[in-house]
């Protein structure tokens, strides 16, 4: 669980050249106390956000990802990389700039809700999803480690 306490600490959050697109979905209140992660999608569907918080770090991470536009459906995978979880919610590629040349992406839940599925999933069997939602920040906190070099800062 974490704490954002303001807009401008959220967007800290960001890398500056992400910072320019995060837009908080209109009627946030804040502080905003935050379970697991937060993700939003802008008002135009174009961009998606996640704010997370890596394993042993304690200042949070934020990834600007872009819905790109998808090939052939048929072709679509149809397991979310980060909660592979089955789901009916889309899954598709998700990208993210690494400089100015370069743009990476992973297959997950457009929307990011990887979360939720998780708990949903786990309700129905009737355990825990405390673990399966921890293998989740592990895998975000991995895309932003080996896809964007962003590294949690544990000392802050």
């Amino acid at each position: 669980m974490f704490r954002v306490e303001s807009e401008k600490e959220l967007q800290r959050a960001f890398r500056s050249r992400d910072r320019k697109y995060v837009e908080l979905p209109r009627g946030t209140q804040l502080p905003l106390f935050v379970r697991d992660y937060l993700s939003w999608v802008d008002p135009y569907g174009v961009r998606v956000f996640l704010v997370f918080v890596a394993p042993g770090s304690k200042q949070p991470t934020g990834i600007t990802f872009r819905r790109d536009q998808q090939g052939d459906p048929t072709l679509a995978p149809k397991m979310c990389d980060w909660c592979q979880t089955p789901t009916e919610a889309e899954v598709g590629l998700l990208t993210t700039d690494v400089d100015s040349k370069r743009r990476v992406g992973v297959n997950v839940c457009l929307d990011l809700r990887c979360g939720e599925r998780l708990e949903a999933l786990a309700d129905r069997s009737g355990r825990s999803a405390l673990d399966e939602k921890a293998r989740l920040l592990e895998r975000m906190a991995r895309f932003a480690s080996e896809a964007l070099g962003l590294e949690p800062d544990a000392d802050a």
